[in-house]
C-alpha cells in the first residue's frame, strides 16, 4: 500500500488524478479539501483529519477510516459500502443520498447529521450517537441498531431494522421488547 503524504494527494488532485485506491493517508491533515469525485477504495484513512472537506461522490468504498475526523464534510452521494467507520466523528456531515450498505459505523458521532436517502443496509450502528440526525427516506434495513442513541433524529424508519431494548428512540425512549 503506497503511502502518501496530505501535500502530496492535493498536489496530484489538483493536477487532475482522481483515483488513489489502495493507498495509506493514515492521519493525514485535510482540513477543508475539496476532494469530489475522488477514488480512495480500499484506502487506509484511519484518524485521518477531514472536518469540512468535500467528498461529494467520492468513492470510498472498503476504506478504513476508524476513528476519522470527519465533522460538517460534505459526502453527498459517496460510496461508503463497507467501509469501516468505527468510532469516526460524522457531526453534522452531509451524506444525503450516500450509499453506507454493510458499513461499519459502530460508537460513531453521527449528531446532526444529515443522512436524508442514506442507504444503511446492513450498516452497523451499534453505538452510535444519531442525536438529531435526519434520516427521511433513509434505509436502515437489517441495520444493527444496539445501543444506538436517535434521541430527536427525524423521520425515522425502525420497520425492517434490528433493534432491540438498549436501543434509544427519538422521543428518548426504549422499547420494551
Amino acid at each position: 500500500m503506497q503511502h502518501l503524504s496530505a501535500e502530496e494527494l492535493l498536489a496530484l488532485y489538483a493536477s487532475g488524478k482522481r483515483d488513489f485506491s489502495q493507498i495509506n493517508l493514515i492521519q493525514a491533515n485535510l482540513f477543508e479539501a475539496n476532494l469530489a469525485d475522488v477514488n480512495l477504495n480500499q484506502s487506509d484513512l484511519q484518524e485521518v483529519y477531514l472536518p469540512y472537506a468535500n467528498l461529494s461522490q467520492a468513492n470510498l468504498c472498503q476504506a478504513k477510516m476508524l476513528a476519522a475526523e470527519l465533522s460538517d464534510a460534505k459526502l453527498n452521494s459517496a460510496d461508503l459500502s463497507e467501509a469501516n467507520l468505527q468510532d469516526a466523528n460524522l457531526s453534522r456531515a452531509s451524506l444525503r443520498y450516500a450509499n453506507l450498505q454493510g458499513a461499519d459505523l459502530s460508537g460513531a458521532n453521527l449528531q446532526g447529521a444529515d443522512l436524508y436517502n442514506a442507504d444503511l443496509s446492513f450498516a452497523d450502528l451499534r453505538y452510535a450517537d444519531l442525536t438529531g440526525a435526519n434520516l427521511e427516506e433513509a434505509k436502515l434495513d437489517w441495520a444493527q441498531l444496539g445501543g444506538a442513541n436517535f434521541y430527536r433524529a427525524k423521520k425515522v424508519d425502525f420497520s425492517k431494522a434490528k433493534s432491540d431494548r438498549t436501543t434509544i428512540f427519538p422521543d428518548g425512549y426504549r422499547q420494551d421488547l
